[in-house]
């Protein structure tokens, strides 16, 4: 790829990936080693996570219009060569948790729940480390989301999840996590779970801390 014509984000915002039943066979064998080093890369390089996952379900009966959004990830790759996650030193960790309540069309309440059951699963992977935190902070962009968490009234769309689990409040109450509202353009989770535009991509992505090593010269 030392030739190729750089591409700004690993996913182009109009591009929408669907099961190509009829599609030109790819190299089976090719696909697949492309991905399984992709998915390795993604632990220094969380930026291309949500585009790699994407292309990972294709496995199976990878096409060639699923290999033309694989090698746009590589042309990202080799444009952004000198990009990874920075840790200054003398920070204090912390860990912060974004549910973007919107993602698939979840149910939001669902949504947030599963988000507080992986911090918290986070929270006690550290305990194990000997990293003791105490309330984890869960940032969402949803209201309604939000005011779950603190209003124990029931309505007809919350019913199912609230009378089943109780989850996020029962957490909120006992200190484990406190949910805090963030502007959708503040959103981290974004980066995640969507296609988007060059300068958005790029803002969060410095955001997460996700720099080019020149910066720090």
């Amino acid at each position: 790829m030392d030739g190729c014509k750089e591409a700004a984000t690993p996913i182009s915002t109009s591009c929408n990936l669907f099961l190509d039943e009829k599609g030109t066979a790819a190299d089976n064998s090719k696909f697949i080693g492309i991905i399984r080093s992709l998915l390795y890369l993604t632990v220094s390089r969380p930026d291309i996570m949500f585009v790699v996952c994407l292309c990972a379900r294709f496995q199976a009966n990878p096409k060639e219009s699923y290999m033309k959004v694989v090698k746009r990830i590589l042309k990202y790759i080799r444009g952004t060569i000198n990009v990874g996650l920075w840790y200054p030193k003398g920070v204090s960790l912390s860990l912060i948790g974004y549910s973007d309540s919107d993602y698939a069309r979840c149910i939001l309440d669902r949504k947030s729940i599963s988000c507080c059951t992986q911090i918290l699963w986070m929270k006690q992977q550290l305990k194990d480390y000997g990293i003791e935190l105490n309330k984890i902070l869960l940032r969402c962009d949803n209201a309604s989301a939000i005011n779950l968490t603190k209003n124990p009234i029931l309505h007809s769309r919350t019913k199912h999840i609230e009378t089943k689990h109780h989850f996020l409040r029962d957490h909120v109450q006992k200190n484990n996590c406190v949910v805090e509202f963030i502007e959708k353009n503040k959103q981290l989770a974004d980066i995640f779970t969507k296609p988007l535009p060059k300068k958005r991509y790029n803002q969060l992505r410095i955001e997460l801390g996700i720099i080019n090593e020149s910066y720090l010269n």
